[in-house]
């Protein structure tokens, strides 16, 4: 199977690793790419914007399936684009990616599907944003109704904060904040079967204990020890099932990788957000531990062929740290140069912003790599990952010492 992956972050790198890995898999091509993922794969310079130099990539290169990574191609619509021209293609259409597109549309198709979720406003006007910051009152949620880069969401007790992101968007959601553990659970859809992965934690706050603003994530881990035994099962049903349900009865069936964002309630679990493609940085601890030859799935879903398939899973830990540039998120520093690596066993350095200059290797992009220890049980995968990060050097930047630490400790305590 000769495959075009379509990104060139951190989570395609391991999207990238799990292909190739797959003996079905026998060339694989990725645009644009990055260093790390060079090491492995065909890469090819392309914007990932341009739906028209995808196809075109697609259509020069004879692939039998693309992988589409990020979420702005499958909101502009390349997957359609594709489709249109006889390519499979995992990743939802236009119409289904509006699940990522626009927090709105999701929140009316999750009230059809009849799943639950935190209770909220659409504005777009100064004073319907008043009015839905008096009804909830702090912290306050506010969600930029459109794609942000991760960005568009701002969770605080500063009104005048919230106030400030609410009128810089041009349509906002604003809703209740749930209260509970927060999990991430993709699934994996032809667009009439959906497959629940095992769930993952990410961390979003740039520092420790969960302070400092919102990120695209600073690490993540799997499996988690202390999650409900039934989540798996109860996420499918209650969520994932009655979503692609709901897609298709619209006429508008996903096909792709559906990313549930849940807060484990006292009141049962409810959804934070869905997106519309693999997490970034979850992808790197999920992909590591699927037993599941990965090519072939992904070709199952895109051709809806997923009836009686069933995941399965290693009997291992996998934990990821980021390692990010100095002043990241708000303004980070770039073109600084990175170090040698070192060799830590069971560990995997992914690249997520980085290039090549004259001077070697240097940073991109403010999440600059991602660095995954696998082991036992969260000691052994957290000791890993941190020992193997420890010893990269990038000038001014930083990573967060505490990811997974408190189910570690709450995991040797059992």
């Amino acid at each position: 199977m000769k495959i075009l992956l379509v990104g060139s972050g951190g989570r395609e790198h391991a999207l990238g690793l799990g292909l190739q890995a797959d003996p079905e898999c026998n060339e694989l091509h990725v645009a644009p790419g990055n260093p790390g993922i060079a090491q492995f794969a065909t890469c090819h310079p392309l914007v990932v914007s341009d739906n028209q130099a995808i196809i075109d990539l697609a259509q020069h290169l004879d692939v039998d399936l693309v992988v589409v990574g990020p979420e702005v191609p499958l909101v502009n619509g390349v997957a359609d684009l594709l489709r249109a021209a006889g390519i499979a293609v995992f990743g939802p259409s236009k119409a289904a990616a509006q699940l990522e597109g626009s927090k709105n549309f999701a929140k009316e198709v999750m009230a059809d599907a009849g799943v639950p979720t935190a209770r909220s406003f659409t504005c777009t006007s100064h004073d319907e944003i008043e009015k839905a910051l008096d009804a909830f009152g702090a912290p306050y949620v506010v969600k930029d109704d459109g794609l942000a880069g991760g960005k568009g969401v701002v969770v605080t007790r500063d009104r005048q904060e919230a106030l400030e992101h609410a009128l810089a968007c041009k349509r906002v959601v604003i809703e209740e904040f749930l209260v509970g553990r927060e999990v991430s659970l993709f699934g994996i859809s032809d667009g009439k079967t959906i497959l629940a992965m095992q769930p993952a934690q990410d961390f979003k706050r740039a520092y420790d204990n969960d302070l400092g603003p919102n990120t695209g994530g600073m690490g993540a881990y799997s499996p988690l020890p202390w999650a409900p035994s039934e989540i798996i099962e109860d996420t499918h049903k209650k969520i994932l099932a009655p979503m692609i349900a709901e897609m298709a009865a619209r006429g508008t069936p996903f096909v792709g990788l559906l990313y549930a964002g849940l807060a484990l309630t006292d009141h049962g679990t409810r959804v934070i957000e869905f997106n519309a493609r693999f997490g970034d940085p979850e992808t790197q601890v999920l992909i590591p531990l699927l037993k599941t030859p990965l090519a072939s799935l992904l070709y199952r879903a895109a051709t809806r062929n997923l009836e009686g398939v069933k995941l399965e899973w290693k009997n291992e830990t996998a934990v990821t740290v980021v390692l990010a540039a100095k002043g990241y998120p708000s303004a980070p520093q770039f073109g600084d140069l990175l170090g040698d690596f070192p060799t830590v066993e069971n560990t995997l350095v992914y690249h997520a912003g980085t290039s090549h200059n004259e001077n070697g290797l240097v940073s991109s992009g403010g999440r600059v790599l991602t660095v995954t220890g696998i082991g036992s049980d969260l000691t052994e995968a957290r000791d890993r990952a941190y020992r193997a990060i420890s010893h990269i050097s990038l000038d001014g930047s930083f990573y967060r010492t505490d990811i997974a630490l408190n189910a570690s400790v709450a995991e040797k305590g059992n």
